[in-house]
């Protein structure tokens, strides 16, 4: 297995970099050992660039795919190659396959249903406060929430999946380059808590390229993708368009219509993605049973979910999924004092269906 391993290893340190060079690769050799006993000539035959050529006839090449495995039995990292039995499934069938997957954390969150969500790197406070609300929401129904650990939409769609369970950040750099740098805390919660993946090697830069090549893993792995927020041009459209692609469905958040990151969710909608006000419509468009599971197990859930003081509910009603709410504002609209406003919120979070903000501001969790 190791021997393999190191094949493959040492093919991806190449063709990483060049996905049409891969596809060539793998539909004209049955077996990974066979592309290195091949002569320069045979592969060029192939129509694979002279520089890939000589980059796989490099007699280093397997040298350095043996150092890269010390390193991962060093770091604790590890590797899936497209061979092996618990590469996922879902990812496999994409038109280019990653052809080996550098992972740390928990390689069951690979068998789970998983959904991503992706979006702007600097989004609005609206923004912000659907995607925590969707991640949180979707991971708590047992779906895997998937992102690029990017900053913005990203970032907080893997924070908001880490309160209620599990979620998988795919990297455009190596295991040992995170970037952005900030984001180290959020990988090393990650892979405590659901698991984090590349395709380029240990220490690969956070190259420009790799980002776009990188959102067909993002949605590959996915049932579907959901955008929220990002303009016409951004990377976000890339990722929905791979998805399409790739036959997963597409689904985005609308916005404010005067606002240019709403531009890119709200022409996704007008050209016929699903629009996503909550958790709901996107299992909605989840393949059967696995929609049926979950509806049914929220109905239930529901039926049995706390009953609730005239007091409570009358606090409850007045706050939102999506938007915060100051205290002083429920003591204005509730007529109570605030005590009694305080005692109520913090019943109403011992019950799970709110959660207290920075700056004493409260939001539904349901």
């Amino acid at each position: 297995m190791e021997q393999e391993q190191k094949y493959w290893i040492a093919l991806n340190f190449v063709l990483s970099e060049s996905l049409r060079s891969a596809r060539i690769i793998t539909r004209n050799f049955p077996s990974v050992e066979d592309v290195f006993r091949s002569s320069k000539n045979d592969l060029r035959a192939m129509g694979l660039e002279e520089k890939i050529t000589d980059a796989l006839s490099s007699p280093d090449l397997l040298d350095r795919a043996c150092r890269e495995i010390d390193k991962l039995e060093k770091t604790g990292f590890s590797v899936l190659t497209i061979q092996d039995k618990h590469y996922p499934k879902r990812l496999r069938e994409i038109f280019d396959p990653p052809l080996v997957l550098y992972y740390a954390g928990k390689m069951d969150t690979l068998s789970k249903p998983a959904v991503s969500i992706v979006g702007a790197r600097r989004p609005t406070p609206y923004g912000r406060a659907v995607a925590e609300r969707l991640a949180h929401d979707l991971s708590a129904k047992g779906l895997v929430v998937v992102s690029g650990m990017a900053r913005g939409i990203d970032s907080i769609s893997h924070w908001g999946a880490l309160k209620r369970g599990d979620t998988i950040a795919v990297l455009g750099s190596g295991l040992e380059r995170i970037y952005p740098r900030e984001n180290l805390p959020l990988f090393e919660k990650i892979i405590e808590n659901g698991l984090v993946l590349s395709e380029y090697s240990l220490k690969a830069p956070p190259l420009q390229y790799h980002f776009p090549n990188r959102n067909r893993i993002i949605s590959g792995l996915s049932i579907g993708v959901v955008v929220v927020e990002g303009t016409k041009k951004s990377g976000s459209l890339i990722t929905a368009r791979l998805a399409l692609e790739e036959n997963r469905e597409v689904m985005a958040v609308p916005g404010n219509i005067t606002s240019e990151l709403s531009q890119g969710t709200n022409w996704l909608i007008k050209d016929g993605a699903k629009l996503v006000n909550d958790w709901k419509d996107v299992v909605e468009e989840f393949p059967s049973p696995l929609k049926e599971e979950i509806l049914s197990k929220e109905k239930k859930k529901r039926r049995e979910s706390p009953s609730l003081s005239k007091e409570e509910k009358k606090i409850y009603d007045l706050l939102f999924s999506d938007t915060l709410t100051s205290v002083d504002d429920l003591v204005e609209r509730g007529n109570l004092s605030v005590s009694e406003v305080l005692s109520i919120l913090l019943s109403l979070e011992i019950k799970d269906l709110v959660a207290q903000r920075p700056g004493k501001f409260y939001q539904r969790k349901l």
